[in-house]
């Protein structure tokens, strides 16, 4: 996990840092894509004239996934792995060069021509990979050598896409980044609800988090296999039930006060939920929309804007609490996660009224971030150290 240090003195940051660590070019590029992309996106179902390659709806799901979340994904990544190593990831120019790498990407994705979209695009995944496995195997860091092969993973479900754009690539992607939050999720959001809340009494049970990993993997597999209601619906109700029981352990509502805290349990909660979901849509009884919005704009988009801003706040040397910017980025975003899975479980005459409402929300939450952090992640820490 990234470790987070208190300031040890607040001073007035000067001099340009845009570029010392990843996370600070990646967290601003994917907070602000986020939200015009999903303001496009919701411009054009209310009539915009579309001018890109792609169809629309293939557009939206590939750059949530390939485009946004894989630029939280790379900045966090690149981040940690120079704490969970103690070797250098880039910074500078040649931090400078990936970032425009990824722009590049998404500007292709959008105007083509798409052959040199699938490889300008196609190849940016691989390369986190190549600077991730440098720092980890070069380091040894047994522990996280799955993280090479997610990327690698990921990088392969991107290129499926561009050679074949459709539904399962799309789907094998969103599953990838689940797998990655589900490891994470169960590494920090206990640890940092615990160092917090020291006489809460939470519980962390290793044999239950691996188990939940294991039948959600075999979730992804059957769903991904088209194994069918029989096979997918009892996999996905245990892995429900799986993730309730392992959050129960890190006691979610211990942390009501804590906005820091409870954006994380918050987040976590909608793991449970899309699995539930799953289970129903494999079954027919909810539509897909469903499952892939609780999935993704509730349990990726809570716990994506709950990390960018904690772990954003720690690196900049400042203190691990909440201020109004950020408690209103964690409102918005699950209200918009939550009105649009409403939306796809009450389809009516307001079914585009609420997707128009649910995605004003969610993109004003990374506007948010996007404004309260850049002059942060500009300006050098406050403590003076480097980062």
């Amino acid at each position: 996990m990234i470790r987070i240090e208190e300031p040890s003195h607040v001073a007035a940051p000067r001099g340009f840092a845009l570029f010392n660590l990843a996370f600070r070019p990646f967290y601003l590029l994917a907070a602000l894509f986020a939200a015009l992309s999903v303001a496009l996106w919701v411009a054009t179902l209310q009539g915009l004239r579309w001018n890109g390659y792609l169809p629309p709806v293939l557009w939206h799901q590939h750059e949530m996934l390939f485009g946004f979340a894989l630029a939280v994904i790379a900045g966090f990544l690149l981040t940690a792995g120079r704490v969970w190593t103690g070797r250098p990831t880039p910074q500078g120019w040649p931090l400078a060069a990936l970032a425009l790498h990824w722009i590049a990407a998404r500007l292709l994705v959008f105007a083509g021509p798409a052959p040199v979209a699938a490889v300008v695009d196609g190849a940016f995944a691989f390369v986190v990979a190549a600077l991730m496995a440098r720092v980890i195997l070069g380091a040894r860091n047994a522990r996280n050598y799955f993280v090479i092969v997610l990327l690698c993973a990921f990088g392969a479900a991107n290129v499926a896409f561009h050679l074949q754009p459709g539904d399962a690539p799309v789907r094998a992607g969103l599953w990838l980044v689940l797998t990655l939050i589900v490891v994470m999720a169960g590494r920090v959001v206990p640890s940092f609800t615990a160092n917090a809340l020291p006489r809460a009494g939470v519980v962390i049970r290793p044999k239950l988090d691996r188990i939940a990993l294991v039948v959600t993997l075999a979730v992804f597999a059957a769903d991904l296999l088209g194994l069918g209601a029989a096979v997918v619906a009892p996999l996905a109700l245990a892995a429900a039930m799986l993730h309730a029981a392992r959050q129960w352990g890190w006691l979610p509502l211990a942390t009501r006060g804590r906005p820091i805290l409870w954006i994380l349990h918050l987040s976590h909660a909608w793991i449970p939920l899309g699995f539930l979901f799953l289970a129903l849509a494999s079954l027919r009884w909810v539509g897909e929309a469903v499952t892939l919005h609780a999935f993704g704009a509730g349990a990726m988009g809570g716990l994506i804007i709950a990390m960018i801003t904690r772990t954003a706040l720690g690196h900049t040397g400042r203190p691990l609490a909440a201020g109004r910017a950020e408690v209103a980025a964690y409102v918005l975003v699950h209200l918009g996660a939550a009105l649009r899975v409403f939306a796809g479980l009450a389809p009516g005459a307001g079914y585009l009224t609420l997707i128009a409402v649910s995605g004003g929300l969610w993109s004003a939450a990374f506007l948010v971030y996007f404004a309260a952090y850049l002059p942060r992640l500009a300006r050098p820490r406050l403590d003076g150290k480097p980062g």
